[in-house]
């Protein structure tokens, strides 16, 4: 699988120790497979005057040995997965997690839903009119160095 990270370095090896926590799925190295989401990303750094630069790799799936976790759609198992881990609070782990973003507008729905204005049933039906997007999380430093390989990088 092809995915992409963009920032404002090439990356050739992802660290997990430069990894924020309080994320979408925890702390992990971030990645997507749709490269046109990865370029609108990029558009935030130049916005502020950054070079902007699109590290492309490679994700050896046949060989993983790796506990894998798919979100398909933004679902109530999502919700309580991103909650958890934008809160700080325990969660199940895993070494890779796929799924969509809570991005501007569905983290406003997010957002509703963690103050108690929304419950989850209205958040859930207002996010079910958003469309999913795609990230990878890489939460294993093993499975980055064994089995995500940098292939280019180029400024955007």
């Amino acid at each position: 699988m092809i995915l992409y990270h963009t920032s404002t370095l090439e990356i050739r090896r992802p660290e997990l120790s430069y990894s924020r926590p309080r994320l979408d799925f925890g702390k992990g190295f971030y990645l997507t497979s749709l490269r046109a989401q990865a370029e609108t990303y990029g558009e935030r750094f130049v916005r502020k005057g950054e070079t902007a630069i699109l590290n492309t790799y490679h994700l050896d799936e046949i060989r993983m040995d790796c506990t894998h976790k798919v979100f398909l759609s933004y679902d109530g198992e999502w919700l309580d997965f991103v909650a958890a881990c934008r809160k700080g609070m325990p969660h199940e782990s895993y070494d890779i997690i796929e799924g969509g973003i809570a991005d501007d507008q569905v983290f406003d729905t997010v957002d509703l839903y963690f103050s108690g204005i929304y419950t989850k049933e209205q958040a859930l039906d207002q996010l079910r009119y958003k469309k999913t997007n795609h990230q990878v999380c890489i939460t294993s430093q093993d499975v980055l160095d064994k089995y995500l390989h940098f292939q280019s990088s180029e400024i955007l």
